[in-house]
């Protein structure tokens, strides 16, 4: 058998859990040992969140409102360090996935979940979003030494 590979538990967010308990209950569930699960009643308190922590994975139910996913799309890539977006649908077909993945999100994720699929897919998110921040931070932190070293300049010390 094989075994998952050691990954650092990421906080990722599944919204709106007010009117969604039964997929955020089940998300809990299959990923509970591996992922702490951060839930958001509204689209706006989960971009709130997203402003004020730095959360790897937003997951997206898009079947009741269908094209809000787009827009919580749009918000997070303004965002400096973007989470990936994962959606959830009960119509989880080749046209949503077209759509999504041409517009950006990473995955879509069908419903009623499937406990191997939604942590294979939650592990490769976190993954790429993992290398992709490590990147991220490195070249952050080049240009502050960057920066630094043109002020020095700047004023000869």
């Amino acid at each position: 058998m094989k075994s998952r590979p050691e990954l650092r538990p990421p906080t990722r967010l599944f919204y709106p859990s007010a009117l969604y308990d039964e997929g955020c209950a089940s998300l809990k569930r299959i990923l509970k040992s591996d992922w702490t699960v951060t839930a958001s009643a509204t689209p706006a308190a989960a971009l709130s969140l997203l402003r004020e922590r730095r959360i790897p994975i937003v997951i997206c139910d898009c079947d009741p409102t269908p094209g809000a996913w787009r827009e919580m799309l749009h918000r997070i890539s303004l965002l400096a360090d973007p989470p990936l977006l994962i959606l959830t649908s009960r119509l989880a077909d080749e046209r949503l996935w077209a759509e999504s993945l041409n517009l950006g999100a990473w995955d879509v994720l069908p419903k009623p979940f499937q406990a191997g699929e939604a942590v294979r897919i939650v592990a490769a998110a976190w993954q790429h979003w993992q290398s992709r921040h490590d990147v991220y931070r490195r070249s952050t932190r080049q240009w502050g030494a960057d920066a630094e070293i043109g002020q020095m300049t700047a004023t000869g010390t």
